[in-house]
């Protein structure tokens, strides 16, 4: 049995295409459905349904042989243990620096202001203010990371961007970009060879789908 690891929302949906090109059908609709673990049309393949940010996890140790997850997510998790073979080049967004528009953030960068930061990303901002010199307070929130700069619990957010719009709604600009975020096929090092006849196909078709670009950028 190979299991593979996928969260809600926007990468399983990106993830379908893919799927597909494996000849891989989840047969039921994760949002209508209350089980966890789905069958597909292949006897020998199920989905798990995780959090996005556990999806490494399961991979890792074992609870799934392989998954799709975020860069970001990987980054945080730190990717011991596992094999990244492909950027699948889904759930295309970026990770930015965002702050109230009526904020200076140049300025208090410039003047070596020590800054509060809210972020669920902690590694990733932790990394780019200290490659920039520039002295942060991190705060970790889970959610509604937009809030922190409007109550004054923050001066700025680091945070996931895709349109905009949100920051936009919330009177929030983005100052500062600090990288581009895909999806990554990552697979469980141990599986990889005890199961490599029924793995490797997968990774292939996966591969071949991008090349001919039939998923979405």
């Amino acid at each position: 049995m190979i299991t593979l690891a996928l969260s809600k929302g926007r990468i399983f949906d990106e993830t379908l295409p893919l799927l597909a090109a494996a000849g891989i059908e989840v047969l039921e609709d994760p949002e209508k459905s209350r089980k966890l673990i789905l069958p597909t049309n292949q006897p020998g393949i199920r989905v798990v349904m995780v959090r996005a940010t556990d999806v490494p996890t399961y991979v890792e140790y074992g609870g799934a042989d392989l998954g799709v997850t975020g860069k970001d997510t990987l980054i945080e998790h730190g990717g011991q243990g596992l094999y990244q073979p492909l950027d699948l080049k889904i759930a295309a967004c970026r990770m930015s620096v965002a702050v109230r528009a009526d904020f200076d953030y140049a300025s208090a960068v410039r003047q070596g202001s020590r800054l509060k930061v809210a972020t669920k990303y902690t590694a990733i901002a932790r990394e780019f203010f200290a490659s920039k010199g520039v002295h942060v307070d991190l705060i970790k929130l889970y959610g509604s990371m937009e809030l922190a700069p409007l109550t004054g619990l923050a001066d700025a957010i680091v945070d996931l961007v895709s349109t905009g719009n949100t920051l936009k709604a919330n009177q929030l600009v983005e100052v500062e970009r600090i990288m581009d975020i895909s999806s990554r096929l990552v697979i469980n090092q141990a599986a990889l060879k005890l199961k490599q006849a029924a793995i490797r196909p997968i990774i292939d078709a996966f591969s071949n789908a991008i090349e001919r670009n039939t998923v979405p950028s």
